[in-house]
């Protein structure tokens, strides 16, 4: 079959945050075709080039979300109309806060809780159907009008949000935004809508493949929706961090105005993108209990968690006898939200019940803010554990060391877990903690902190503490290093359930299974045939094998059918003539069109 990966920010940029992720998909599944559809994050992103593609990579669009883009076209008066209504519709559906949002009021939050299979009812679902009208009603002026940045940014915009605001009805946030704020979310929305001014839903382009596979939700799955609704191409959504957690955690410092109304926009998009897929699946259960409190239909989840290459780290799983039984090891990106100053503290106390112990920091800072807050830690530690000597003529040695993988030392994160017999994890923000993964492929024993998806990656094969809470920390690190028996049981426990649950092979077989499922559910839209003549294998459903009317003669034409026909059944069934397969656009053809 022919699978459209929908990326946002990640493959097959080097820099991209789910890259590594798409590239096993696609390489494990190579007996599909995939066209990538990419929509860049930054100009580091783009200059950073492009991952080796495999074979079966057709072709690869790409498209900025970063720069400004200027269409140099004037918009005629109805076109101006009917954006103005559009867009008006958009922001008057913002004002009145999504689902889930703590703006709305305690009464329309527990009408929610009343309402059946998740749906928002009442006021709440007509401003859901107000926000999709909206959203395709702009969808289709771009396609009439070759696109809409320039709208997007006009004075239009921001007025029509402004008369939202001020409206009766509106919630109390977003009837205190002003005109800078007013400006800024205009901004904000313009670059999230960039999706709808793209030539990609076309018959030959995402209307040609046979599912569209969006690897995030929000901005990145748009192109998704907009080739459900322009061509009824099946649409399957991939999750493992919800837009709007991100939202709320990336945003403190914006005013209550603008976090409003864009928390109102993340809401309502994911609302849309869940009631529009065929398939959704969350990567964890964290990520599942926010896309059901986003709208999501329980009958329409299937979590699969994260597929990781457990080869690496074999030998280190292998022999956990080669471990340093007094260090403990952190191995992760230093940043803020990895709380590296509680690990610190934790480790004093752990240092006063045992002295012979000591802490690895493994990992490199992760911008400006990560490298000013490696300093700070890197000064911490040097207060906390001031340089020790065995004896008068011995050379201090801090029990505490920040170093990096590559080195001759530490060549790799194998390396690294396998130097100690106790793994940390200390974050206060956590999605699906892929470090724990890896050290649990290691056999290592872990303490981690009960934050996102930690406590379901590891079972009952580790110790889980509070976030924020060195005390803790340290007396479960104690307990650990004072038990090498339980220590055994617990890394042995942990690689068994790592094997099981978060290989790329289960990853692999679990999204070929939902590919299928998926297909076998979609209404046959052409029969595809090869350069012999021999009709392509793709899913049909059973129903397709049987002559005669077998699916609404009034549905509209999908993309492959052609503008205007009526599908009635199969191509064979019906008289119609199957259609040739078309020739693959190459990688480097596609990225640069």
């Amino acid at each position: 079959m022919r699978i459209g990966l929908l990326t946002e920010g990640g493959y097959p940029y080097v820099s991209g945050e789910a890259g590594l992720w798409c590239d096993r998909l696609v390489r494990g599944l190579e007996h599909h075709e995939f066209d990538v559809y990419a929509l860049s994050r930054s100009e580091r992103e783009e200059d950073g080039g492009w991952v080796p593609l495999p074979p079966q990579v057709g072709r690869v669009r790409t498209a900025p979300l970063w720069e400004t883009v200027d269409d140099g076209f004037v918009h005629g008066r109805r076109a101006r109309r009917r954006f103005a209504e559009c867009y008006g519709e958009l922001a008057t559906a913002l004002c009145a806060a999504a689902p889930g949002d703590p703006a709305r009021s305690s009464e329309a939050r527990s009408s929610e809780a009343r309402s059946s299979e998740g749906e928002p009812e009442g006021q709440s679902a007509l401003e859901a159907d107000r926000f999709a009208s909206a959203l395709y009603g702009l969808a289709e002026l771009a396609r009439d009008e070759g696109g809409l940045p320039t709208a997007l940014r006009s004075e239009t915009a921001v007025r029509a949000l402004e008369r939202a605001c001020r409206a009766p009805g509106a919630h109390r946030s977003a009837r205190e935004a002003r005109v800078p704020d007013l400006l800024a979310v205009a901004a904000r929305l313009e670059r999230a809508l960039r999706p709808l001014s793209l030539d990609w839903y076309e018959d030959d382009d995402l209307g040609s493949v046979d599912l569209c596979h969006a690897a995030s939700g929000g901005t990145g799955a748009l192109p998704g929706l907009l080739a459900r609704h322009f061509c009824d191409v099946p649409l399957l959504v991939t999750e493992y961090g919800v837009r709007l957690r991100t939202h709320y955690l990336t945003e403190p410092d914006s005013s209550p105005a603008i976090r409003s109304l864009l928390a109102a926009f993340h809401g309502r998009l994911a609302a849309e993108t869940y009631r529009r897929a065929a398939v959704i699946t969350p990567g964890n259960t964290h990520t599942r209990r926010w896309q059901e409190r986003c709208g999501a239909d329980r009958a329409k989840l299937r979590t699969v968690h994260p597929g990781m290459d457990a080869a690496p780290f074999a030998e280190a799983g292998e022999s956990p006898e080669c471990a340093d039984p007094q260090t403990l090891v952190w191995v992760g990106r230093v940043e803020p939200a990895k709380d590296l100053v509680s690990l610190l503290h934790a480790f004093a106390e752990v240092r006063r019940a045992e002295p012979g112990s000591r802490l690895r920091i493994v990992g490199a800072p992760f911008g400006p803010e990560g490298v000013a807050y490696l300093a700070h830690c890197k000064g911490l530690a040097a207060q906390l554990f001031p340089d020790e000597a065995d004896g008068p003529h011995a050379v201090g040695r801090n029990p505490v060391s920040f170093e990096e993988t590559g080195g001759p030392e530490l060549p790799s994160r194998a390396d690294a877990y396998a130097s100690g017999a106790l793994v940390v994890l200390s974050s206060v923000v956590e999605g699906f903690p892929t470090g724990l993964v890896e050290a649990m492929f290691c056999g290592r024993a872990t303490v981690s902190t009960d934050v996102g998806a930690v406590v379901e990656a590891i079972g009952g094969t580790g110790l889980v503490v509070p976030p924020r809470n060195p005390r803790a920390l340290a007396e479960a690190c104690v307990a650990l290093l004072r038990d090498p028996e339980r220590r055994e049981r617990l890394g042995a426990a942990a690689r068994a359930r790592a094997l099981e649950l978060f290989t790329v092979e289960q990853n692999i077989t679990a999204f070929h299974g939902i590919y299928l499922e998926i297909l076998s559910r979609a209404p046959v839209r052409r029969v595809v045939l090869d350069g012999a003549g021999e009709p392509l294998p793709f899913g049909v459903p059973a129903e397709a094998h049987v002559p005669g009317r077998w699916s609404d003669a009034t549905a509209r034409a999908a993309a492959r059918g052609g503008p205007g026909a009526v599908r009635t059944g199969p191509g064979w069934a019906t008289g119609g003539g199957p259609v040739r397969a078309t020739t693959a656009v190459s990688a480097a053809e596609g990225a640069s069109r």
